[in-house]
């Protein structure tokens, strides 16, 4: 009997919360328990000839923005209308890099517009770049069940501060690697986001997500204050 191929999820803020495979992946699936480094190395960005274009809109009590996701050589691009902007995100083995187009023009994100809300929603530019995933210091918590599936759960730090987040409690499946659960914690150690996801569906063969939820929270409350959907429509 031929042993199944084993594959990797690709990441970015929608893929890497839904990498959901029937195969089970090195090293999640071993008899021990993985280090926090190895689980985070797994749900990591793999060079892949992946290719995938993708309706999705965001989503909020008062709005729906369309938009479209498209995979390509490793990269991953979101492209909005009205007016038009492209947000692409670069993720490698040690780091992640978030680009803007506009009028024609890519350049960098400026760290004045990573704390600013993509299109009225709960997501932040930084919330697109993943960066958490590449935080120097992980803690593995335990295992969890999130939706009834089951996850490692990890505490994440930054090095320095330049990150709204002082800490990210990750829930990663144990069976692909995909992202489940992220809180962000601000430096007071207030929870002040959610992401989660909602529900999943099959594409050409290819599980991918189909809708996320983004909560933010009031720090002193805990109080939700805002709650946007990502919604993944189909192909495009």
């Amino acid at each position: 009997m031929q042993t199944p191929k084993k594959t990797k999820p690709f990441l970015s803020l929608f893929a890497a919360f839904l990498g959901i495979a029937s195969s089970c992946l090195p090293p999640l699936c071993a008899d021990s328990t993985p280090s926090a480094q190895e689980i985070l190395r797994d749900a990591r960005v793999n060079q892949t000839n992946q290719q995938a274009s993708l309706n999705a809109r965001l989503r909020t009590d008062k709005s729906e923005v369309p938009f479209g996701i498209f995979l390509e050589n490793g990269e991953i691009r979101y492209e909005f209308s009205d007016p038009e902007e492209a947000v692409i995100l670069r993720l490698g083995e040690n780091s992640s890099d978030l680009l803007l187009r506009t009028g024609g023009r890519q350049s960098p994100l400026r760290a004045a517009k990573a704390e600013e809300k993509v299109r009225g929603s709960s997501l932040t530019y930084e919330d697109l770049a993943l960066r958490f995933l590449y935080w120097p210091e992980a803690k593995y918590l335990g295992k969890e069940k999130i939706r009834l599936r089951d996850a490692h759960r990890l505490e994440l730090h930054p090095h320095n501060r330049q990150s709204v987040y002082a800490v990210a409690r990750v829930w990663i499946d144990q069976a692909s690697g995909a992202l489940l659960r992220v809180e962000g914690y601000d430096w007071n150690g207030r929870l002040t986001k959610r992401f989660e996801v909602v529900s999943a569906q099959k594409i050409d063969g290819q599980w991918f997500l189909k809708s996320m939820k983004v909560e933010s929270f009031d720090p002193e409350t805990r109080e939700v204050t805002d709650r946007s959907y990502l919604d993944v429509l189909g192909k495009m």
